[in-house]
C-alpha cells in the first residue's frame, strides 16, 4: 500500500512538472537540453514573424558550402513541424514581433575536426524591441548549436497560433565540457538502412552529440564496400542489405553538416568473420577462421586497402581498430601459423601485440590517429603508440590508469552506458561521471571525452531510436554542461528530461518514456510528460 502511495505522489510531482513545462517554465526553471554554461532569462515574451529570416550581415564566414543556410532551413523545420503556425499576425501588436535570427561567425574555415570552437553566444531581445535575435560564434558549428538551443526557447503558442519565444529577455554564453560526446551504432549485428541512420544523425544534433562512431563490420556481416577489395562485401548478410562507397560517403557528409563526425571502425583482430567469405585466405582455416591469420602477408595488405579506402571519405582524425575480445586459440590450432609464430619466437599474446601494433601502424602511414578497446592497453599499454586512444568498456577505473600513464581515453563504460543494456536506467546515464577519480588537471585533459555504445544484437530500424532516447540525451548533458552545472540528484532534472523527450516525439523521434529502464512502452494513458 505504501509503495503505491509514493507512485501515486511521484505521478502527481511529474504532472505538476509537465503543466509547468507546457508554459516553458519548469520547477528546473528552464526547459533546455542539455544545460547550457550560463544562462539568464526575463518574463516577457515575443512572437516570429511571418518571414522571420537569416541575417548574417557583418559575418567573415561566407557559407560557401551551405551549411549555415541549411541548418538555419532545419531550425525552421523544428519549430513548425508539431503544429500548423498558421495565425493572424495583424492582430500581434509590431513591437512584440522578431524579425529573424542575426549570426555573425567569426572564422571562415568551417573543416569539421575534434577539438575545433564549439561555443556561441545567443542573445533574444526584450518585448518593445523588435527586430533580431543574434547569435555569436567562432564557426559555423557552434552556431548550429546555438539554432539548437534557439530551437528549445520556442513554443507554438495556441492563443495566437504562432511561434512563440517567452520568458525574453535571453541571453545563452554555452560550451562543451567536453570535444568528443559519442553515439556508436552498429550495423554488422544489423543493417541499417541509409534514412534509418540519418535520422539518428539528426537526432544526435538535437542533443548536441558530435560523434558518430559507426562500427560497420563484425563476426556477422561486412556490409561495406571496398574499392581496394571488392570480394569483401560478399560477407553482407544479403545484397541489398549493403553500403557502397557513395553511401558511406553520404553519410560522412550528411553528419558534417549537422556538426557530427564520422568515426569508422574496423574491428582487427578479432569480430573479422565475415572479412573471409570474400577472402578466405584471411581466416587461419575454414574450421578456424577468427582471429584474422596473423601470419599472412594478405592480411595486412587488406587492411591496409581497407585504411587507404577511408582515408578518401572517413576525414575525422581519428580510425577505430578495434582490438577487443581475441581469442587466439585459431592460431595455435592451425599448423601453418603455429609453425610462422614457432619461426618468429612468439607466443599467443605476443602475435596479439604484434598485430594491433602493425595495423596501428598502418593507420599512422594513411594519417590517422588511432582508438583501440581497452584490452589492448590492458594487455601491452607501454607498447601502444602515443598517438592512441584507449577506449574504455569493460568497467571503472580503467580511465585513471590510462591516463596515468600519458594516454588518451574515451569512456563507454558498459555498466552504465551500453545502451543495449535495457535495464541501465537513465539515472545511471546520467550520473556516470567520465572523470571519476582523475583530479590532476593534466590528466583530466587526456580524457577526451564518452560514449553512449548501441550495440545491434537486438537492435535494428524498428526499434533503434526508442533504445537510444531518452538515455542517450542523459549522457549528453553529462557531456556537455559543466560539472558544476549538474544535477546532483537525477531526480532535479527529471521534468526537464521528459520534456525534451517529448520534444523528440513531436520531431518524429521514437524516443521511449522516462518511467522505466530502456525501450519501455508507455504503461497506461496520459500526458507524455508524465511518463
Amino acid at each position: 500500500m505504501m509503495g503505491k502511495i509514493v507512485w501515486v505522489l511521484l505521478v502527481v510531482l511529474l504532472f505538476v512538472q509537465a503543466v509547468l513545462a507546457i508554459d516553458g517554465v519548469s520547477v528546473d526553471r528552464l526547459n533546455i537540453w542539455p544545460m547550457p554554461h550560463s544562462v539568464s532569462h526575463g518574463r516577457e515574451s515575443l512572437f516570429l514573424s511571418k518571414d522571420f529570416e537569416l541575417n548574417t550581415e557583418g559575418t567573415k564566414y561566407n557559407d560557401g558550402s551551405g551549411i549555415l543556410k541549411d541548418g538555419f532551413s532545419r531550425l525552421l523545420e523544428m519549430l513548425r513541424v508539431a503544429h500548423v503556425a498558421d495565425g493572424n499576425f495583424s492582430k500581434i501588436d509590431t513591437s512584440l514581433l522578431l524579425q529573424g535570427l542575426h549570426v555573425v561567425v567569426l572564422s571562415a574555415d568551417d573543416q569539421l575536426q575534434y577539438g575545433i570552437d564549439e561555443s556561441y553566444k545567443l542573445s533574444v531581445p526584450a518585448s518593445g524591441k523588435p527586430g533580431y535575435a543574434y547569435l555569436e560564434a567562432h564557426t559555423v558549428y557552434g552556431a548550429l548549436h546555438g539554432f539548437q538551443t534557439f530551437s528549445q526557447l520556442c513554443l507554438f503558442n495556441f492563443t495566437t497560433r504562432v511561434i512563440e519565444v517567452p520568458m525574453v529577455p535571453w541571453t545563452v554564453i554555452d560550451q562543451p565540457r567536453f570535444s568528443f560526446r559519442g553515439l556508436l551504432i552498429d550495423t554488422s549485428r544489423h543493417y541499417l538502412p541509409l534514412p534509418v541512420i540519418k535520422n539518428v544523425i539528426d537526432s544526435m544534433a538535437y542533443a548536441k552529440l558530435n560523434v558518430l562512431h559507426w562500427h560497420i563490420v563484425d563476426t556477422q556481416s561486412f556490409p561495406l564496400e571496398i574499392p581496394s577489395y571488392p570480394k569483401l562485401w560478399d560477407g553482407a548478410y544479403s545484397v541489398s542489405e549493403r553500403y557502397t562507397f557513395a553511401d558511406a560517403a553520404e553519410i560522412v557528409s550528411y553528419a558534417q553538416r549537422r556538426g557530427i563526425n564520422v568515426l569508422g571502425e574496423i574491428d582487427v583482430p578479432g569480430h573479422a568473420r565475415s572479412w573471409g567469405i570474400g577472402y578466405p585466405s584471411l581466416w587461419p582455416s575454414k574450421d578456424c577462421p577468427e582471429p584474422l591469420d596473423v601470419s599472412n602477408e594478405f592480411t595486412f595488405k587488406v587492411i591496409d586497402g581497407i585504411l587507404s579506402d577511408f582515408s578518401k571519405i572517413f576525414k575525422f582524425k581519428f580510425v577505430h581498430l578495434g582490438g577487443d575480445e581475441v581469442n587466439t586459440s585459431c592460431w595455435t590450432l592451425t599448423p601453418h601459423v603455429k609453425k610462422w609464430l614457432t619461426k618468429h619466437h612468439m607466443n599467443e599474446s605476443q602475435a596479439y601485440q604484434y598485430f594491433v601494433l602493425r595495423a596501428q601502424n598502418i593507420a599512422l602511414s594513411h594519417g590517422y590517429e588511432i582508438v583501440n578497446w581497452e584490452e589492448t592497453f590492458n594487455n601491452f599499454g607501454n607498447k601502444l603508440s602515443r598517438k592512441t586512444v584507449v577506449h574504455n568498456w569493460l568497467g571503472g577505473g580503467v580511465a585513471e590508469k590510462v591516463v596515468a600513464a600519458g594516454l588518451r581515453c574515451i569512456v563507454s563504460n558498459q555498466d552504465k552506458w551500453y545502451l543495449d543494456h535495457l535495464d541501465t536506467t537513465w539515472q545511471q546515464f546520467y550520473m556516470n561521471e567520465p572523470l571519476t577519480d582523475i583530479t590532476n588537471p593534466n590528466q583530466q585533459k587526456l580524457v577526451l571525452g564518452g560514449e553512449v555504445c548501441m550495440w545491434g544484437e537486438h537492435i535494428d530500424g524498428s526499434d533503434i531510436e526508442q533504445t537510444i532516447w531518452p538515455r542517450a540525451a542523459a549522457a549528453a548533458e553529462r557531456l556537455w554542461t559543466p560539472y558544476d552545472n549538474l544535477a546532483k540528484d537525477p531526480r532535479q532534472v527529471t521534468g526537464r528530461l521528459a520534456h525534451f523527450r517529448c520534444l523528440l516525439n513531436q520531431r518524429g523521434v521514437a524516443a521511449a518514456p522516462l518511467g522505466g529502464p530502456g525501450r519501455v512502452a508507455p504503461e497506461e494513458p496520459g500526458s507524455c510528460y508524465t511518463q
